[in-house]
């Protein structure tokens, strides 16, 4: 009996210190464990800022290749908006007219299927084709105190209002603008009648050819190699980096160099989805496209040349007017801005806005 009892006893302090055994373990583990899992959250959240405000992606396109300003500058706009914002918002950038024409990539920004689209595409905020006018300006500082003007930045606020698009960066689509033909060297404006000359349908190219006698046609830039190869059309207008970039100098012997406008170069984005994004995300894409917009105009800048010399070097003919034949060119379009005031695209007194900013532009 005393035996049994020992026994007994022994089992249940055996018994009793296993349980203290696999108790307090366990007890002694899950404490530093939930401590661990607070600090590593706490350390989280403080090298992340922006860990609460969700992830976003932003499809852009645009009609430009490779190598192109535009196309290195959204590059760059990509990559600095991605570290901005530890990676929370993604942009993804198709170049080339992947997404389609600038018209319909425009069109897909105004319906929320992308998000965005840089280009020269007017047809919804044909305010923004005042900056166009022909020889408005002639310097880069000129064309920068235009685009940066609180004229400027009212102009692209109707945007939303008239589009549901936000403006998020202006600058400059390509740089001047010059003309080629297929024909015959274009040294005045009288050497222009009679020629087909294409257009991408924007107001005041037409309107600039048809002062100077010429006929128009409306190709879609992704079509207007083939067009001009094809004789479609017998010549264009477009910037030397535009030119060089699509070859266009393959199939145009005949180059004036002649200055007579730039292009705005819009960032449209969806207001819709603009809207929704955290504030401190707007911000961040405000700031990077901003500085997207002044790398975008200096590599305009230091590429013009080359590709200018490029085109010459291909065995194309330039001819650069003289003083006298270039007035003869600004004589020529003045009816351009009286046609304008008369559309409704901009007023008298905005184009006496515009001359201002121009003379005093340092």
């Amino acid at each position: 009996m005393k035996k049994l009892l020992a026994l007994l006893l022994a089992l249940t302090m055996v018994l009793s210190l296993a349980a203290c055994g696999n108790t307090a373990p366990a007890q002694d583990a899950q404490q530093p464990a939930d401590t661990g899992a607070e600090d590593a959250a706490a350390e989280t959240t403080g090298d992340d800022p922006y860990a609460d405000l969700g992830d976003f992606t932003m499809i852009v396109g645009h009609a430009q290749p490779e190598g192109n300003p535009r196309t290195t500058s959204m590059e760059k706009f990509a990559e600095d908006v991605a570290a901005a914002t530890n990676g929370h918002v993604t942009v993804q950038v198709y170049a080339n007219g992947q997404l389609g024409t600038e018209k319909e990539m425009l069109e897909q920004v105004v319906a929320g299927t992308i998000q965005g689209m840089r280009g020269g595409q007017f047809d919804f905020s044909p305010r923004l084709l005042m900056f166009t006018l022909p020889f408005l300006t002639q310097t880069r500082a000129q064309v920068t105190a235009l685009l940066q003007s609180d004229l400027a930045k009212s102009v692209c606020a109707e945007a939303e209002a008239e589009t549901g698009t936000v403006i998020i960066n202006l600058c400059d689509a390509g740089g001047y603008r010059q003309f080629s033909n297929s024909k015959h060297p274009i040294k005045t404006p009288e050497d222009l009648k009679g020629l087909k000359m294409r257009t991408n349908g924007m107001k005041t190219i037409d309107l600039t050819f048809q002062a100077m006698g010429a006929t128009t046609t409306s190709i879609p830039y992704s079509d207007l190699y083939m067009g001009l190869k094809t004789n479609v059309a017998d010549g264009q207008e477009n910037p030397w980096v535009n030119v060089q970039g699509m070859k266009f100098y393959e199939v145009q012997q005949y180059f004036t160099e002649v200055n007579y406008q730039f292009h705005p170069d819009p960032f449209y984005v969806n207001a819709t989805w603009w809207n929704s994004l955290p504030e401190e995300f707007q911000t961040i894409i405000t700031e990077c496209a901003t500085e997207m917009g002044t790398y975008n105009d200096q590599l305009i800048d230091e590429t013009s040349q080359a590709a200018r010399d490029e085109i010459e070097a291909s065995g194309a003919e330039i001819y650069v007017p003289t003083e006298e034949e270039l007035k003869a060119f600004q004589e020529a379009v003045q009816p351009v801005y009286d046609q304008c005031v008369e559309e409704g695209i901009c007023t008298a007194e905005e184009i006496a806005q515009m001359q201002e900013i121009v003379a005093n532009a340092q």
